[in-house]
């Protein structure tokens, strides 16, 4: 490994149970109370978003319906999402790390990774003291906690954020980390979900230690390439750089080749109107972005997260003539999904993402579409107008409302990849 890479100081810091945590900053009546954030109790599918620290003992789990969780905790209270107020304290914290760093990528609203390698000595020179006093300063200015971990790559720092908590600092360091990380269970490895599990352990594996020492033949055969990235983030390999995050932009390594835009779903996928609500909603984002580029596209692209191994693949197709128009675009995404994913309970999608390429300056010459759709981009126009003076949920198309989770997110404002994925198969 690069020595230079092998001696980086990354951070990882996790706001503990966000979404309920923020909700008893706001009202301090509900601190010590067991909370969950979910959807409208008098809608079909009220999930559970998140659940306060105060929720976990009960055995309340993300992504469960609401009734069964009043059945857990008889004195539950239940909380509509308000994610203008989680951008907000998300935002707070992101200014609060700047203050040690300005490389700072998100990896959702609630988590950022911090490479403070080349600032640590300006705040100290000590990983745990720069850690301790972030920790106290989103207690104090935030009235929320977080989980912090200090390790020599993403990989490491991410384990370390959760493995305690919460209100909890872990150093990962080439000292410990073999008691420690390699003595971990194998699950805890970011990216190895519920099914990669099952066939490590059906191999005998069942420590981040034991897959650090698995054999090439065995991950070749089991995995392929997959195989051997796990095992180089199992034994501290992974060359990832923290991204610079541009809070202008709201984007992460911006690519001017390409507009895109994701998200993590706040629940697993499973039907398709809540697919089609998210697929809808990242195109409006992308076709908003390409038109105040001044850039029309050629081709769509869609990116699927499996919800079990947490793996992606992607699909693409290349449009008749270049477009900014907004239906064109989802429309198009749509179809790929449809065609190459099933969506059912046996097939649940963790998280979506919309990208186009192939990219033309808008004033060029163009290719008119025998369906006129630069009669769309002039109505998307006037609709970006009303958008910049009343903000991007003034008008909504119908589809994009239909899950519950997502009402009230402004995907565009809030445009970071959730998360950012290593791996595209």
């Amino acid at each position: 490994m690069d020595p230079v890479l092998s001696d980086r100081i990354i951070l990882h810091v996790d706001m503990n149970s966000f979404y309920a945590s923020v909700e008893q900053a706001e009202h301090p009546e509900l601190r010590g109370k067991p909370v969950v954030v979910g959807g409208e109790e008098d809608r079909r599918h009220g999930i559970v978003l998140t659940k306060s620290i105060e929720a976990k003992p009960y055995g309340i789990k993300t992504a469960e319906a609401l009734w069964e969780a009043r059945q857990k905790c008889p004195g539950l209270i239940v909380l509509p999402p308000h994610y203008h107020l989680y951008k907000r304290y998300s935002k707070i914290a992101r200014a609060i790390y700047y203050d040690y760093t300005d490389l700072v990528e998100p990896f959702g609203l609630d988590e950022n990774w911090l490479d403070i390698t080349s600032t640590v000595q300006l705040h100290g020179g000590s990983a745990l003291l720069v850690a301790r006093e972030i920790s106290e300063r989103i207690k104090a200015e935030l009235g929320v906690t977080v989980s912090i971990g200090i390790g020599w790559d993403k990989i490491t720092a991410k384990f370390g954020s959760d493995y305690k908590k919460p209100d909890a600092i872990t150093q990962i360091t080439r000292e410990n980390y073999r008691e420690i990380f390699w003595g971990a269970p194998v699950r805890d490895l970011l990216y190895v979900g519920r099914a990669t599990e099952r066939k490590l352990h059906a191999a005998g594996i069942e420590t981040i230690g034991q897959l650090a020492h698995a054999s090439d033949g065995y991950l070749q055969r089991t995995f392929g390439k997959i195989g051997f990235m796990l095992r180089s983030f199992a034994r501290g390999e992974d060359t990832t750089t923290v991204k610079s995050y541009d809070a202008r932009r709201c984007d992460v390594a911006r690519q001017i080749k390409s507009y895109g835009n994701g998200l993590t779903a706040p629940h697993d996928i499973t039907c398709e109107r809540d697919a089609k609500a998210l697929i809808y909603l990242l195109a409006e984002s992308v076709a908003q972005r390409l038109r105040e580029g001044g850039m029309r596209a050629k081709t769509v692209a869609i990116a699927v997260r499996d919800a079990e191994d947490l793996t992606y693949y992607t699909r693409q197709m290349h449009l008749g003539a270049s477009t900014a128009a907004t239906m064109v675009i989802a429309d198009s995404a749509w179809q790929l999904l449809v065609d190459n994913q099933p969506l059912d309970e046996e097939h649940a999608v963790r998280g979506l993402a919309v990208r186009v390429t192939s990219l033309i300056p808008s004033n060029g010459n163009r290719q008119l579409s025998f369906f006129k759709d630069h009669a769309q981009e002039d109505l998307d126009h006037a609709i970006d107008g009303l958008r910049q003076r009343f903000g991007n949920t003034c008008i909504q198309r119908g589809i994009e409302l239909t899950d519950e989770a997502l009402l009230g997110l402004d995907i565009k404002n809030d445009n970071t990849v959730h998360p950012v994925g290593y791996l595209h198969r």
